[in-house]
């Protein structure tokens, strides 16, 4: 790799608009690695990719301990292995992300039915011209 196809902690930042904490904060725990000169840190095609596999598996709402562990699989058991497991990451958070929804769906119904009582109790009390005081 020539220097041109590093880019620098700035610029990783912008370009994944993750804060200067954040980025080290990968680096501490081993998920990115980048190349050092100094004080500078660079990036290259391999870190940047990792970094893409990082936000997508935040988004996918994965631990960064799972995202460690992922990633350490390629480089000691190979694409096959790390795959296999992916799979089942993948169903495990399936199954958390489903409970959730539920869980939200619910909670939206609950949510509604109370404002649509409210809002009627409110209809009554405006018919009835009452305005009186509830906790």
């Amino acid at each position: 790799m020539t220097d041109s196809d590093f880019i620098s902690f700035k610029d990783m930042c912008t370009k994944f608009d993750v804060t200067p904490r954040t980025l080290r904060y990968y680096e501490y725990i081993e998920l990115l690695s980048p190349r050092k000169e100094g004080r500078s840190r660079f990036y290259g095609a391999r870190e940047i990719a990792r970094m893409k596999l990082i936000l997508r598996g935040r988004r996918f709402g994965f631990s960064l301990e799972d995202i460690r562990q992922w990633l350490l699989i390629y480089g000691e058991k190979g694409t096959q292995e790390q795959y296999r497991v992916w799979i089942d990451l993948a169903n495990r958070q399936l199954e958390v992300l489903t409970q959730q929804r539920d869980e939200i769906e619910t909670a939206i119904g609950d949510l509604r039915a109370l404002r649509d009582e409210t809002s009627a109790i409110l209809s009554r009390m405006d018919e009835g011209g009452e305005n009186t005081k509830s906790a």
